[in-house]
């Protein structure tokens, strides 16, 4: 019961503090001139990801729970695409991916490389040649990272230059300081962090009471926990229409997820992470990439209607998710 009380106050707190954090991140755009894109995918990602970064680290050096950091991270990039479904739904005027930018198929397809490459660490095991105490795969995806914040960064800027007057109309926070945003901003965020610093034991405890498993307990309620900040910046973010910061959100969190990962690996002095963790982890890890290639799918067809509450790439989404929630629990 305690720890499950723990879950809710850290949960609780994660909620407060993310509903902050669309708004200043949304300011913070405007105010830069950086665009809503790139702001989502670095600035919105790297801060509401950073749960899964504090839960990571101190699942390997603390707790010693390698399956709850690998199964946080995982959890979080295929709940990250349960979420861009569930933002469909509440847009009511036309399927969220004919509304977003199609240039986040940019961060959408690094996504993809990353989550393959720590696919294949999962798949090789204790097969992998460590380097000092680190997986090959560990150096491999900060080089990928930042070379995806630059080319994001690049391209957008491109975008901005072709819609400046339109950019300029958009302009609703003429009122509120540079300094504000960022203060506020800030504040917000180490909420988020202290709330996320109790979770890996929270989640440890969890499993060992109920049986279910490290694998799929980091899989689903650890996952769930640290995506919350997420899912209620990405509601906000949709309800202020800013749905590039919404969707950049998504994407640029998974970019960053699989980033954590790899600075997991080097505070885990046991050896390469992914030869420690439980093989099931690749059915997370194939799952976010085949929600992650329905999204692509989706954001390059663009259809205008809706049959049902959901688009068919929606639709798609919640299928795969269902799916990859089943067969871990099969394997829990």
């Amino acid at each position: 019961m305690l720890f499950w009380l723990g879950f809710i106050v850290c949960t609780s707190l994660i909620v407060y503090s993310g509903t902050k954090l669309a708004k200043y991140g949304d300011i913070i755009a405007e105010k830069t001139g950086l665009g809503r894109t790139w702001i989502g995918v670095v600035l919105m990602a790297s801060v509401t990801s950073l749960p899964e970064l504090v839960t990571g680290i101190s699942s390997v050096t603390y707790a010693g729970v390698p399956d709850i950091a690998a199964g946080d991270v995982l959890g979080s990039c295929v709940f990250n695409m349960l979420i861009l479904a569930f933002l469909d739904a509440i847009y009511k005027p036309m399927p969220i991916s004919a509304k977003a930018h199609h240039g986040h198929i940019l961060s959408a397809g690094f996504g993809i490389l990353l989550l393959s490459i720590i696919g294949i660490g999962l798949f090789s095991g204790n097969r992998v040649t460590p380097l000092g105490w680190i997986g090959p795969y560990s150096l491999i995806v900060p080089v990928i990272y930042f070379v995806a914040m630059r080319l994001l960064f690049v391209y957008e800027r491109k975008r901005i230059a072709e819609f400046v007057k339109e950019r300029v109309e958009e302009l609703r926070y003429e009122k509120i300081s540079t300094k504000t945003a960022v203060v506020n901003y800030v504040i917000n965020a180490m909420v988020v962090i202290v709330a996320a610093i109790f979770l890996p034991k929270i989640g440890e405890g969890i499993a060992e009471t109920t049986g279910l498993g490290q694998t799929f307990v980091g899989n689903i309620f650890i996952a769930l926990s640290t995506s919350l900040p997420e899912i209620v910046v990405s509601i906000s973010a949709v309800k202020m229409g800013a749905i590039d910061l919404a969707v950049g959100n998504l994407f640029g969190s998974n970019i960053f997820n699989i980033f954590i990962l790899a600075i997991d690996d080097m505070f885990f002095v046991k050896g390469p992470i992914l030869s420690f963790v439980n093989a099931s982890h690749i059915i997370s890890a194939l799952s976010a990439i085949l929600m992650t290639a329905i999204a692509i799918i989706g954001l390059t067809y663009r259809s205008e209607k809706k049959k049902l509450l959901l688009a068919w790439d929606s639709i798609g989404i919640l299928f795969v998710y269902v799916i990859n929630l089943m067969l871990l629990y099969m394997l829990r």
